[in-house]
């Protein structure tokens, strides 16, 4: 760390130097602006053209070094979520038609992503949206009522005896992972790019904060599923209708634990987030009933078991996000 003395000129102004091998890196010339960030800690951050466009990041994967497909996924989601806005697939030969499938299978599952390029051999992919145009607590919300639907649906389905009900749950856990891996992506960006945090009025710890939800949430979604799959299993047998009723009855409880969560983070309530957290304990009983009922056939009871289990985590989970409310607001002077 280098130390400067802060000087005055004209009789009011403060100033100091910078340091000369900073200039010349970056390139800096007589009368540029530089932007100055007071940070939280006390510490002022200067960055070198503040009105720069976003940096062109580009990642590159050679495609005769990859045999599998889903691998290819796995690296294309990986350098989405790592905050690259360019992404280049390139083969010595013509691409193999699966590789070509897997890409636009990407690009039509991720958020932004689009083809801009292409020949015989490569495959330009670039993000197109504007991470300042999608907040994380709209994606955050967005994100929570399709949670809310899919545990309200899947319980509707059992129910009603539907069963393409419980698939359309099933099938909708691809749009919260959509919604999740754009939080996971931006609160990367937010960390590499001081600036855009500001644009985007979040501060890096809250960035970091609304993806913990983010996960939390997907994981919540995650259960509906598991719950909709085993639901699936019950539509064609006899179940009656207590059983049901207290299924029902600790699915909604679960959801009014993550309500009360997710109110306390827009109301900036730790005492709501509290309430949240305490009232898990009282769900365990429901559970624990639902668990626990008596049945006839071993199948029925196995399959109780794993919707009481996705009940109980789901509450868990809700919970976690009631304790990541309390920790993000308890630096908060106007915190409840």
């Amino acid at each position: 760390m280098e130390m400067r003395k802060v000087q005055i000129t004209g009789g009011s102004s403060f100033t100091i130097t910078l340091p000369k091998e900073w200039i010349i890196q970056m390139k800096i010339k007589k009368n540029d602006t530089l932007g100055l960030i007071p940070q939280s800690d006390g510490t002022l951050l200067i960055s070198p053209n503040p009105s720069k466009e976003k940096i062109k990041r580009v990642k590159e994967f050679h495609i005769d070094e990859i045999q599998d497909v889903n691998y290819l996924f796995r690296l294309l989601l990986g350098a989405y979520i790592m905050g690259f806005n360019y992404i280049k697939i390139l083969a010595n030969n013509k691409l193999n038609p699966q590789f070509r499938d897997c890409v636009i299978s990407f690009t039509q599952t991720a958020i932004g992503p689009e083809i801009v390029e292409e020949t015989l051999n490569t495959i330009t992919i670039k993000d197109l949206v504007n991470p300042i145009e999608m907040p994380f607590n709209k994606s955050i919300k967005r994100i929570n009522i399709l949670v809310r639907t899919m545990h309200e649906d899947v319980i509707t389905a059992l129910k009603k005896r539907d069963k393409n009900l419980a698939k359309d749950v099933i099938y909708r856990d691809r749009e919260i992972n959509r919604r999740h891996w754009l939080i996971a992506r931006q609160s990367n960006m937010v960390l590499q790019d001081i600036i855009l945090a500001r644009k985007m009025d979040v501060s890096l710890e809250e960035a970091n904060h609304y993806f913990l939800i983010s996960r939390h949430l997907e994981r919540i979604g995650d259960h509906a599923v598991r719950i909709a799959k085993n639901i699936s299993n019950l539509i064609e047998k006899k179940i009656e209708i207590e059983i049901i009723n207290k299924i029902s009855k600790a699915s909604d409880f679960s959801l009014d634990i993550l309500t009360k969560s997710l109110e306390a983070l827009e109301r900036r309530n730790i005492k709501m987030a509290n309430e949240g957290i305490e009232a898990i304990s009282d769900l365990l009983v429901f559970c624990e009933d639902i668990s626990k009922y008596p049945t006839d056939s071993k199948e029925i009871s196995l399959r109780l078991n794993y919707i009481s289990e996705s009940i109980r985590r789901t509450a868990e989970y809700a919970g976690n996000i009631a304790e990541i409310v309390i920790n993000n607001l308890i630096k908060d002077k106007t915190s409840k």
